[in-house]
């Protein structure tokens, strides 16, 4: 666990919460590690119920020409699409659908936020669709699908 976050009182072992920092009072999962190397990734649930999305580029996340990785703007936003439908979310799901368009490159310093919607929840689909900035400037805009899915277990290895 990392050393500024601890479990909030919740349903979730997962789900940590940020005590001090520029992020004191955000939420981070830490169960995939892929999202916990490139991250920290936040967010928080604003007081009129959207959800506020974000992280400070380090060089971690950078290109060969000093702009923010492609596929680093893609995962951010896949984490925010789960961020964004947390309140529709009662178990497990996966993302099924991503589309992005790439507007404009962010350097390392940077704030970047995402903005997001629920375009639709039906019983095991939930649209949704997003916006990344930084400092008002639009870089990336994406939509996405999740499917809630049942916990199965994994097949072992060489059975």
């Amino acid at each position: 666990m990392h050393e500024l976050t601890k479990a909030p009182p919740s349903r979730r072992p997962d789900m940590h919460l940020a005590t001090e920092g520029e992020f004191k009072g955000w939420r981070t999962w830490i169960r995939d590690s892929f999202e916990s190397h490139i991250g920290p990734f936040w967010h928080k649930i604003e007081q009129d119920g959207s959800v506020r999305s974000a992280f400070r580029v380090e060089k971690k996340h950078l290109n060969g020409s000093g702009n923010v990785h492609g596929g680093c703007f893609m995962a951010f936003a896949d984490y925010c699409l789960f961020a964004i439908a947390t309140q529709e979310l009662d178990g497990p799901a996966v993302t099924t659908n991503f589309a992005c368009d790439f507007l404009d490159a962010a350097r390392e310093g940077e704030l970047i936020e995402c903005i997001g919607e629920v375009s639709r929840a039906g019983g095991s689909l939930i649209f949704l669709r997003g916006k990344l900035i930084s400092g008002g400037r639009p870089l990336f805009t994406f939509s996405g699908t999740i499917k809630r899915v049942k916990r199965k277990s994994l097949p072992q290895p060489n059975a």
